[in-house]
């Protein structure tokens, strides 16, 4: 057993094997978008077939995240991270050996899917709430940051290797290394400080142990269902779907077909996308630092109307090419996911910090739920209008409208909803 460790805190042990987990997770889940043109080569599968198993795979990796976390209160952080580590390499270590579509959607789309789910955003929530109280924003701004960008900075390693060593060795090389943190998650990770005798980083008391729900599908519904009887719920659920719809379904799906239509080569669009990954690590560890000190509300107040005037001057940028995208870059990269230290803060403050977990869990299903309809709504309005100048335009309105909405998130009136709803 770990044994107190005096400084550095156990916590931050903790936050680092986390952040690891999360920076693989992302970069394995990201991998069907370098495979899309070696199996339509190979398998002659319609880019239909292949988009619909990573449709499948976005919905499940949002879906899982409030059943994920649930399920890691009943369970174990340790075991349950564990368990959706070695999930994720089976499935990515399956695919070598498929040879019909079906097992695509069923190994990338089902499996990957719910394994990426449990040790996504929620898990970044549950670790920096049980484990922090001083320093909580920062330690969930690293986190996220860790996931959003190792998505966008491995995109490209990945990509060379599936076109010099072919899409099984990118599929071999992620499998490995899932599986390759399963002892590390096993011997390192823990459940909550009390586990190893600490109070939370920032605290001098040793909280009592919180009982474990006896059924984690009922602990996730009845969280939804409670959550449903509060204002800041649906106002945190509802600034969290623009946030998805104007980053993952947006920038991160069209950015490089938006760039090909205006001339720009798609590696040099690809570079823009991972530029934007890098500033992200930055503006999104700087947000946590912020959230430790600044009113969350006004925090996303100014993150959602600086987005949306990027937005809006991005169709724009286009004409001015190198220079106005790389402006666009920087100031949208670091606003890339900056919303979700404070939106965690928040979650925590209106639902306590033992909820917090599995309501954020509903929130982030809600900003997936708006990444695959702006995605699917964005290709509409290019098919139609033959540019992407409509979506961008109305992704930048739709982030204003969120910035005035956070405004209206009042601090506490979600637990008063929790109690009323349990009365």
């Amino acid at each position: 057993m770990v044994r107190h460790l005096g400084r550095p805190h156990y916590g931050f042990v903790v936050a680092g094997v986390t952040f690891l987990v999360m920076v693989a997770g992302a970069g394995i889940r990201s991998v069907p978008g370098v495979l899309i043109v070696p199996l339509e080569a190979e398998f002659h599968w319609s880019p239909a077939t292949i988009s619909f198993a990573i449709a499948v795979n976005l919905f499940l990796y949002g879906l899982t995240g409030p059943f994920g976390a649930a399920l890691l209160e009943r369970i174990g952080i340790r075991r349950g991270v564990a368990g959706a580590l070695a999930l994720i390499a089976l499935g990515v270590g399956l695919t070598p050996f498929m040879h019909a579509a079906w097992q695509l959607v069923l190994l990338w789309g089902v499996v990957v899917g719910t394994g990426s789910g449990v040790v996504a955003m929620t898990l970044g929530a549950m670790i920096a709430t049980r484990w922090f109280t001083a320093r909580r924003g920062i330690v969930m701004g690293v986190l996220t940051a860790s996931s959003a960008t190792g998505q966008l900075i491995f995109l490209p390693p990945l990509a060379s290797l599936a076109v010099h060593h072919g899409w099984r060795s990118t599929s071999v090389a992620s499998a490995l290394a899932a599986a390759v943190l399963v002892p590390v998650v096993l011997l390192l990770l823990r459940d909550r400080p009390q586990q190893i005798g600490l109070a939370p980083y920032g605290e001098s008391a040793v909280l009592p142990p919180h009982p474990a729900p006896a059924n984690a599908a009922k602990r996730a519904l009845s969280a939804l269902a409670m959550g449903l009887h509060s204002r800041d719920f649906w106002l945190l659920g509802g600034s969290f779907f623009v946030c998805g719809a104007s980053t993952n379904g947006l920038i991160g799906t069209h950015l490089i077909p938006a760039c090909v239509d205006h001339g720009i080569p798609e590696v040099t669009a690809a570079s823009l996308l991972a530029a934007i990954g890098v500033f992200d690590l930055f503006g999104t560890t700087g947000s946590g630092w912020l959230t430790d000190r600044v009113d969350s509300r006004a925090l996303l107040a100014w993150y959602y109307g600086l987005r949306g005037l990027s937005l809006l001057f991005l169709p724009f940028a286009f004409r001015f090419s190198f220079w106005g995208l790389s402006v666009f870059a920087v100031f949208y990269g670091l606003d890339w996911v900056a919303t979700v230290p404070p939106t965690v803060r928040l979650a925590t403050n209106a639902f306590g910090r033992e909820n917090a977990p599995i309501m954020f869990g509903w929130i982030a299903a809600s900003h997936q739920l708006g990444a695959a309809s702006v995605a699917f709504l964005a290709g509409l309005l290019r098919a139609d209008f033959g540019s992407y100048f409509q979506a961008f335009l109305v992704a930048g309105g739709l982030c204003l409208v969120a910035s005035v909405m956070v405004t209206f998130i009042g601090s506490g009136r979600g637990e008063e909803a929790l109690a009323l709803a349990e009365s």
